[in-house]
């Protein structure tokens, strides 16, 4: 059977959710969080090591400016209230991505979290905040060209905001889209994907499960037979 080290997802739909059951959008983010606290205890349950949630893309910068504030908002919220029962339970937090536009409160934050939680080794959660992976792998390059390394695929890896996390086996996708919208290009190269019609804040422990037993019974060839 395949083992399962690291689970990466693209959180699709708590817009869409949020409109269709609230009537607010904003809602459907709220509504998102409840399920990520869910897959984070999850991911314990099943001894995964590495969670990789697509949190905001660079992309994402051209949603209305009400909306983007209300995600950050409530993303120092969740860390504030959530860092320290993050700690007590062992939980590694990491942020990947370019941080040059955020807050400087946002950043203190990002920062604080990342500090208190350095040392824990039951799970690691790296939030890709203002992530787009063309960015970071071209980011990767010009740092090799400063350094005056060969350019080579370890160097390419070592320098990219992933650098020492193992690949993912198994990327998600709720909201019935079937795309991967910039997010892990290299790092997935030989991951299952998993399409699923749900919207996140419908996504359930059971369907997380469903994939990673699935997952489990696949033959994995990588290129031979």
């Amino acid at each position: 059977m395949n083992s399962v080290n690291h689970v990466a997802i693209i959180m699709d739909g708590n817009g869409r959710w949020g409109i269709k059951n609230r009537k607010s959008r904003n809602l459907g983010h709220k509504a998102g969080l409840i399920t990520v606290e869910k897959i984070i205890k999850a991911s314990i349950k099943k001894n995964i090591k590495y969670l990789t949630l697509y949190v905001f893309s660079t992309e994402n910068w051209k949603r209305p400016k009400k909306e983007v504030s209300f995600l950050f908002n409530l993303l120092e919220v969740f860390l504030r209230k959530k860092t320290i029962e993050l700690n007590k339970n062992n939980i590694k937090l990491k942020v990947i991505g370019d941080n040059k536009m955020f807050s400087t409160k946002l950043k203190k934050i990002l920062i604080n979290s990342e500090k208190t939680t350095i040392d824990n080794k039951k799970l690691q959660i790296n939030l890709a905040l203002n992530y787009g992976s063309r960015y970071e792998i071209i980011n990767s390059i010009n740092l090799i060209k400063k350094k005056k390394i060969p350019l080579t695929q370890k160097n390419i890896e070592k320098n990219l905001y992933t650098s020492g996390i193992p690949d993912p086996e198994i990327l998600i996708r709720t909201g019935n889209t079937n795309r991967l919208s910039n997010f892990l290009l290299w790092q997935a190269a030989y991951s299952e994907i998993f399409f699923v019609k749900k919207l996140w804040p419908d996504f359930q422990v059971s369907d997380f499960y469903k994939i990673i037993n699935n997952f489990k019974k696949l033959k994995r060839n990588f290129g031979a037979l």
